[in-house]
């Protein structure tokens, strides 16, 4: 063999022995704030347009952090690491929908608007004022808009809001949503509901907009807002003003009205795809390699704002970047990833995942529980990062969820801890995907900073995060899960708290003890995600999957009509539930 060609051979030997680790490790595998901030600054980029879930910023970031536990060397779960799966995003008026008085026609959008529940139908009827639309009888809380009333196959004229508008704790809040009243409305056999807003909910005679409340569950009926304007044609010589000051004295206005309207509605609901994105790191132990640690987070976020997307700033369209809510936690995901994939000494495997649609309602985490990729019964911890980019330098304080369903958990996070003023919170079920995987009976660890006054605002920017404090916490998670993937027994979890969410006021006299699913996508009633044992609905029967369609008789639709018809109940009361189990209808007793 010639020399000089055994030399060259032998140089680019070498070259390759030095250059091909390199180049397989793309990435840093220790924990930099320079990789944070590249995480950070992509995922909430102007050019992702807030990573609304089924939009293309979504798409985008879903095929980064796919890259990025590419580059880490592990394993692609489900479809080349993509979940997919379906949701509703959004809802705008399709062709033909009108709206009219006797013989006079109004505009969509400036006269007349129809509401994303509604029915998409068509209906011409006489008109009957119904107040407020409220039939309140609670100890002495009593207001009745519908005695002596016949709304049988008429449309209802309803006020919105409630008559104590002034008081932000008015105690007919709970019964005074859109949804609410036109349940009442249907019990009633009301054809139809037609909203519009007095004086009181608003100086403006405007229309609010056609928004989206994240679920998608409809009534049967059609139901549309007016303008003041519109309405007092309808009465019969009354207004809306003069209607709300009688209503608001006390007084039973009696409205005689000859109208008939007649109106055609069609509101389309945006069906999207989204997906979460899953990899794994297989375990090195030959045992303890077929359990599993889940570490995630959510990377969705509010899009561009506006009414029903969750922001709090309702009047501003804008990016909604989402640097904390929740690109840090992203990145806390990948960081970790990246270095315990390079590390290789995890016992137990350990599944990282990114989820979509929390913002929806945490339908990518139940999504993936209710379709893992390995049986929920072998995942023997979940660590949810949510919101990690604020920490206080000031008194370094980092909250931790779920600290209690682990009978181990608290003394492993003092253990490990690393200077951080640790603040427990017992319970499992949150605001957040680590709840899917509690009310699996999984010990969960649900890490963050903490909100703060630019959350769910377009100023939750990239140049806002703390990076050295969100360094701080992940190096501190990265102790707590490589102590959970190696440690010889797994950790015993324990019921923390209900495994139910209490209603925003937290009114409710009576339980049934579930957690139903917040998003709407069962169409024919309430799916039930989770029954807690020793609660009346576990009592009666009731499981996880069941899907209740009445109670009392009464129809359940969706989350909002159950949580309407549980404010009608007593403790002690026996009530008869309608479900569907199996495609089988059968009927169960609830002892409440």
């Amino acid at each position: 063999m010639n020399n000089k060609i055994f030399n060259w051979r032998l140089l680019v030997f070498f070259f390759l022995l030095i250059a091909v680790p390199a180049m397989a490790q793309k990435f840093n595998p220790d924990v930099t704030v320079d990789e944070i901030k590249k995480d950070v600054c992509f995922l909430a980029s102007d050019e992702l347009k807030g990573r609304k879930s089924g939009e293309p910023g979504d798409l985008e970031a879903a095929k980064y952090i796919r890259e990025q536990f590419r580059e880490a060397g592990l394993k692609m779960l489900y479809n080349d690491g993509f979940q997919p799966f379906g949701l509703v995003t959004a809802a705008e008026p399709g062709e033909g929908n009108s709206f009219n008085v006797d013989a006079a026609s109004f505009e969509l959008k400036k006269d007349f608007l129809p509401y994303a529940f509604s029915a998409n139908t068509s209906l011409k009827a006489g008109v009957v004022f119904a107040g407020f639309g409220l039939e309140v009888d609670r100890d002495s809380l009593k207001w009745d808009d519908y005695k002596n009333l016949d709304v049988e196959g008429k449309w209802v004229i309803v006020l919105q809001g409630d008559p104590d508008l002034d008081n932000p704790q008015s105690p007919y809040l709970e019964f005074s949503s859109e949804r609410s009243k036109t349940l009442l409305a249907t019990d009633k056999k009301a054809a139809g509901v037609i909203f519009v807003a007095g004086t009181k909910f608003s100086e403006k005679d405007e229309l609010g907009s056609l928004s989206f409340d994240k679920n998608a569950s409809r009534y049967a009926i059609p139901v549309i807002q007016v303008t003041r304007v519109v309405a007092n044609q309808m009465l019969g010589g009354s207004t809306i003003e003069t209607l709300e000051t009688e209503l608001l004295a006390g007084k039973k206005p009696v409205v005689k009205s000859q109208s008939v309207v007649s109106a055609n509605v069609n509101v389309l609901l945006k069906e999207s795809e989204t997906r979460n994105v899953a990899a794994l790191l297989p375990g090195t132990d030959p045992v303890l390699k077929n359990e599993y640690v889940v570490v995630g987070a959510h990377f969705d976020h509010l899009g561009m704002g506006g009414p029903g997307s969750g922001s709090r700033q309702l009047d501003t369209i804008a990016v909604h970047n989402g640097a904390d809510d929740n690109a840090s936690g992203v990145s806390a995901v990948i960081q970790l990833a990246q270095k315990l994939a390079a590390a290789k000494n995890n016992k137990r495997s350990i599944i990282f995942v990114a989820f979509g649609a929390e913002e929806m309602g945490l339908v990518g985490s139940k999504a993936f529980v209710n379709e893992p990729p390995v049986a929920t019964e072998k995942m023997v911890a979940m660590f949810n990062f949510d919101m990690i980019g604020r920490l206080d330098p000031a008194n370094n304080g980092l909250s931790i969820g779920g600290s209690q369903t682990g009978k181990e958990s608290e003394e492993l996070m003092n253990r490990l801890n690393t200077g951080f003023n640790l603040a427990f919170s017992p319970e499992g079920v949150g605001p957040s995907d680590h709840a899917s995987f509690y009310l699996q009976n999984i010990p969960v660890f649900f890490i963050s900073t903490g909100a703060h006054p630019d959350y769910h605002t377009p100023f939750d920017d990239a140049d806002r995060i703390n990076y050295e404090g969100a360094k701080k916490v992940i190096d501190y998670s990265c102790l707590l899960v490589n102590e959970v993937a190696n440690r010889q027994q797994e950790l015993t979890f324990q019921e923390a708290g209900p495994k139910f969410q209490r209603s925003r006021g937290g009114k409710l006299k009576v339980t049934f003890g579930v957690m139903p699913d917040y998003a709407g996508l069962e169409k024919r009633g309430l799916r039930i995600d989770a029954v807690t044992p020793g609660k009346p609905a576990e009592k009666a029967g009731m499981k996880k999957g069941d899907i209740i369609t009445a109670i009392e008789g009464k129809k359940v639709g969706g989350i909002h009509d159950y949580m309407s018809r549980l404010q009608t109940l007593s403790a002690g009361q026996r009530v008869s539930v309608d479900i569907i189990r199996d495609e089988k209808p059968t009927v169960l007793i609830v002892e409440l």
